[in-house]
């Protein structure tokens, strides 16, 4: 657990361009910078996709942290380790996988999404909207 106030998450971390590495010469300085990353400077994606993915436990985050200033130290302990045993437990085999009990912990038991709705079959997939079921 970070100890971080921060209520929307961070953007990702923007790799140095040639430019800014560049020595003298004009050329990518490796030892001071590492080895140049082509992949990240041809990566044109912008950051929203990196904080919605992060959207959950920055939250999460902020929450624990808040609960420990005004808590103490043991509360958010305290929350996480029942999350643990909770995530832990066994299903019943004839049951489908879900785990009502820690979606409570976690205050999802109010939210719909599409696996609620449609049992477990996972819409998006690699940028195109298409039907898999999950085993």
């Amino acid at each position: 657990m970070e100890s971080s106030l921060r209520i929307v998450p961070a953007s990702s971390s923007k790799s140095a361009s040639t430019q800014d590495t560049s020595n003298s010469l004009g050329l990518h300085d490796t030892l001071q910078y590492g080895p140049r990353s082509l992949a990240a400077e041809v990566q044109s994606e912008g950051g929203l996709k990196g904080r919605l993915e992060n959207w959950e436990a920055t939250q999460d985050n902020l929450k624990l942290t808040l609960e420990r200033n005004l808590y103490g130290m043991h509360a958010p302990m305290r929350r996480l380790m029942e999350r643990r045993i909770v995530a832990n437990t066994s299903h019943m085999p004839g049951a489908p996988q879900t785990n009502l009990h820690l979606d409570i912990m976690m205050g999802r038991d109010e939210t719909i999404e599409p696996a609620d709705v449609f049992l477990g079959i996972v819409y998006h997939m690699h940028g195109d909207w298409a039907l898999v079921r999950h085993s």
